[in-house]
């Protein structure tokens, strides 16, 4: 069950005030990058990668991924305004129908046996997400006071990779870019076409890096993989 992965690699991350591309920001001595990408350099279904980017930051991307050793990232294409133009991007410039995972650049934590079950699920639906059951209860709010409080059992809180036919996913993004409508991940968008798409049971530790807390819950993460082994 092979598959390819795009890659949205050109956003600031201003969320973690940084002043930079978040993902050049060091995790236990290696950029969050790499070890991204090293989850797919170790999978032999992956066929490719390929970074949406800011063309500013395409040489020292390049060299990065050269020095750790990375031979997966097959293309390098300009980013759009928004992380789904960015994706949209990329996706024009594939062929071959097949498996294509939408990956978040700062998830680092993806286990390599929920690529597995994400894709063989796509395999057989429009599509296929990462999600997990949601934790905490979630209100509704109208004018900073509660309205109601939603019954949390039938809510889960996505992840990425999110999983598609190429196919699938190229038209998704071009009704979206033709109505002028910006979703906030693809499966928003895939489902305007009336998908069925999956939803397979994530993993907690698959958070993405937003905020610089994030940082310290990541090397716990890492403290206790290694503790595992």
């Amino acid at each position: 069950m092979s598959y390819r992965v795009v890659i949205p690699a050109a956003g600031q991350g201003k969320r973690m005030g940084a002043g930079k591309n978040k993902l050049f920001l060091e995790l236990h001595n290696e950029p969050v990058l790499i070890h991204t990408l090293k989850i797919f350099e170790r999978d032999t279904n992956c066929e490719g990668v390929f970074l949406a980017i800011n063309p500013l930051e395409e040489l020292e991307l390049k060299e990065t991924i050269s020095h750790y050793g990375v031979t997966k990232v097959k293309g390098y294409i300009p980013g759009g305004k928004e992380r789904q133009h960015s994706v949209y991007n990329v996706v024009k410039q594939l062929t071959d129908d097949g498996v294509i995972l939408v990956h978040d650049g700062a998830r680092p934590f993806l286990q390599t046996e929920l690529i597995t079950r994400l894709v063989a699920e796509a395999e057989h639906a429009d599509g296929a997400i990462l999600a997990v059951p949601m934790k905490d209860t979630v209100k509704r709010a109208q004018d900073g006071f509660v309205h109601d409080t939603i019954d949390r059992s039938n809510l889960w809180s996505v992840q990425t990779p999110q999983a598609f036919k190429l196919s699938i996913l190229s038209e998704a993004h071009r009704r979206a870019e033709e109505d002028s409508y910006v979703g906030t991940d693809d499966a928003s968008l895939v489902e305007r076409l009336n998908a069925k798409i999956a939803i397979v049971e994530g993993d907690y530790d698959n958070i993405k890096l937003t905020t610089p807390e994030d940082l310290y819950f990541a090397e716990a993460i890492i403290k206790k993989r290694k503790n595992q082994l």
